[in-house]
C-alpha cells in the first residue's frame, strides 16, 4: 500500500508558504521583480499590500502608463508615485528597512503634476537615505514642434521651486529643451550631486552662440550631447569630468572645445556624413 503524499505546509493562518515568510524576505523577493509585477502582487494579496511602499529601488516610467491624453497619463503616473513613495513604517517588531535608495522617474513636463512630483521627491530625499536620484524629462508626445522654449521655462521654474530635490539629483536627462546662455551652468551648479547629464535634441535659444560650461566645483563626471544645436560647446572648467559624448551635430567639425578637464579619459564624437 502506497503512503499518502506529504502535506504542504500552508504556513500560519492557512496562508501559502511564501506569504508566511517575514516581511524582509518578501521585500527581497519583490526587489527582484519588475516594478509592475511587484505592484500587482501587492494589489492581489492583503499580506503583500503594504510591501511595495518599502522597496529600496523604484523606477517609474511614464511610457508604461496609459491614458487618452498626456494629462491622463501623467495623472496615472503621479498616482502610482504617491502610492510607492509614501513611506509607511513597518509593523512593530518586523525586521526590515523602508529606506528608498534608488529613485528613477521618467515623466513629461506637465505643469499640473510638477508640484506633486517635487513634493514627493523632497519628502524622500529629506530622509537622507537616497543614493541615486534620476530624472528623465521630456515634453508630451503631442506637443507641437517649436515648443522647446516653453519646455525649458517650465523646467527651470520646476528646478527653482524644488531646490532640495534637485540638489540630490545624480543623473539628469532632458529632451527637446532650448536653453539661455547660462541656464546649463546654473543648473549644474544647483545640482550639487549631479554626476551624469544628458541633453538630447536640445540647443541654445541663440543658435549662433557658444555654450560655455564653467563649473569648477561640480561633481559632474559624464556629459552627453545628442543633436545639440549651437555653434560650439566650450568646457571651460569641469575638473571631475571623465567622459564626453557628442553625437549628431549639425556643423562641419566636432563642436566641442576642451578647457580644464584634467580627469577626462573618454571622448566619443559621432555624426553621420553629410553630402557636402
Amino acid at each position: 500500500m502506497e503512503s499518502p503524499p506529504p502535506k504542504r505546509n500552508a504556513g500560519h493562518g492557512g496562508e501559502d508558504g511564501i506569504s508566511a515568510l517575514p516581511d524582509h524576505l518578501l521585500l527581497d523577493i519583490l526587489e527582484r521583480l519588475d516594478l509592475r509585477e511587484a505592484v500587482r502582487a501587492g494589489a492581489l494579496s492583503t499580506r503583500w499590500r503594504h510591501l511595495p511602499s518599502h522597496l529600496s529601488r523604484v523606477h517609474l516610467d511614464v511610457a508604461h502608463f496609459r491614458g487618452a491624453t498626456p494629462l491622463e497619463v501623467m495623472d496615472a503616473f503621479t498616482g502610482a508615485a504617491r502610492a510607492l513613495l509614501a513611506r509607511v513604517p513597518l509593523a512593530e517588531g518586523v525586521c526590515g528597512n523602508s529606506a528608498l535608495k534608488v529613485l528613477v522617474l521618467s515623466f513629461y513636463t506637465s505643469p499640473p503634476h510638477r508640484s506633486s512630483i517635487g513634493r514627493l521627491v523632497e519628502d524622500i530625499v529629506s530622509l537622507g537615505n537616497t543614493q541615486c536620484l534620476e530624472f528623465c524629462i521630456s515634453p508630451p508626445p503631442t506637443d507641437p514642434l517649436g515648443s522647446e522654449i516653453e519646455n525649458v521655462q517650465e523646467f527651470m521654474a520646476f528646478s527653482r521651486a524644488y531646490p532640495v530635490a534637485f540638489s540630490w539629483l545624480t543623473r539628469l536627462t532632458l529632451e527637446y529643451h532650448a536653453f539661455g546662455h547660462s541656464d546649463i551652468t546654473d543648473l549644474i551648479s544647483t545640482c550639487g550631486r549631479l554626476r551624469h547629464l544628458s541633453l538630447r535634441f536640445c540647443g541654445l535659444l541663440d543658435l549662433q552662440s557658444t555654450l560655455k560650461i564653467d563649473v569648477p566645483c561640480s561633481e559632474l563626471q559624464e556629459l552627453y550631447f545628442i543633436g545639440f544645436l549651437c555653434t560650439r560647446i566650450e568646457l571651460v572648467s569641469v575638473p571631475k569630468l571623465r567622459q564626453v559624448e557628442c553625437k549628431c551635430w549639425h556643423l562641419e567639425n566636432p563642436p566641442v572645445r576642451f578647457g580644464h578637464v584634467p580627469e577626462l579619459r573618454v571622448v566619443i564624437l559621432y555624426s553621420k556624413a553629410n553630402a557636402w
